[in-house]
């Protein structure tokens, strides 16, 4: 962990060169959030429910997807420009280094301005639980944890398989977008909202169903009590996407340089 926190100091130092640009970025994504909350505001004032769901247990939901999905991102972003790392021959040289190379590819790059979204998310949340009117237990609260962790991993797996097919193509998939950037989309509502489909597609294929809308029944008091072990049980997720990456790495043939 010391290393990985001197990595994060170097990125840190270098983002600070441009300090305007840090913070231009940051008022971008943080614009960006504002613009979505005031979307699901407005139309929550206007009919008060949707699908059974009210203010607090929409932002509840939203602020957990968001936060994870900006978690995983500040720490997974090498991965997700990894078809570079590839073509530039910098592989070659990670290959070669006494360290697991998962590690290296995660201290490669690092988007600090992610930092705002995790923030914004984490306030979405506590206020969710002001005035959601669920009734708060210890192990609610460590469901909502749960959540949030188990989230950030199923991200973390989804940039993971995205730089496993990179193997392949040489060139990022802009289809694994919908495994990133379109659940969280979607997340501004819980999946079932959507219909059978999206609902189906988010359990099934990419488990985001399984932290939010599953245990949000819980926490809600509509659903049983095993929805709670739901955020844990959607890490199988991680499984396939690892083997891609396992097996990436042992067809690997040098790119050159």
């Amino acid at each position: 962990m010391r290393l990985y926190f001197k990595f994060f100091a170097i990125h840190l130092k270098s983002e600070m060169a441009y300090p305007g640009s840090f913070v231009l970025s940051c008022c971008g994504r943080l614009m960006f959030t504002l613009a979505s909350l005031f979307s699901i505001r407005i139309l929550m004032g206007r009919f008060g429910a949707v699908g059974g769901y009210g203010l607090g247990d929409v932002l509840l939901g939203f602020g957990v997807v968001m936060t994870a999905y900006n978690l995983a991102e500040c720490i997974a972003r090498g991965f997700d420009s990894f078809e570079k790392i590839i073509r530039q021959g910098q592989l070659d040289q990670l290959l070669v280094r006494p360290r697991s190379l998962v590690f290296q590819v995660i201290c490669q790059d690092m988007r600090l301005a992610s930092v705002t979204n995790i923030l914004v998310g984490g306030a979405v949340i506590a206020y969710a639980v002001r005035i959601s009117g669920i009734q708060w237990t210890l192990p609610k609260v460590l469901v909502l944890v749960s959540m949030v962790l188990c989230g950030s991993l199923l991200f973390f797996g989804a940039y993971l398989a995205f730089a496993a097919l990179c193997f392949v193509t040489l060139e990022g998939l802009e289809v694994m977008n919908i495994f990133t950037d379109g659940i969280r989309e979607y997340s501004r509502y819980p999946y079932d909202v959507y219909g059978k489909g999206v609902l189906w597609f988010t359990t099934i294929v990419m488990p985001m169903a399984l932290v939010q809308t599953w245990p949000l029944g819980y926490l809600m008091g509509t659903g049983p009590g095993w929805y709670g072990l739901l955020p844990l049980a959607s890490l199988w997720f991680l499984l396939p996407c690892y083997g891609l990456w396992r097996l990436g790495v042992r067809r690997y043939r040098s790119a050159g340089s």
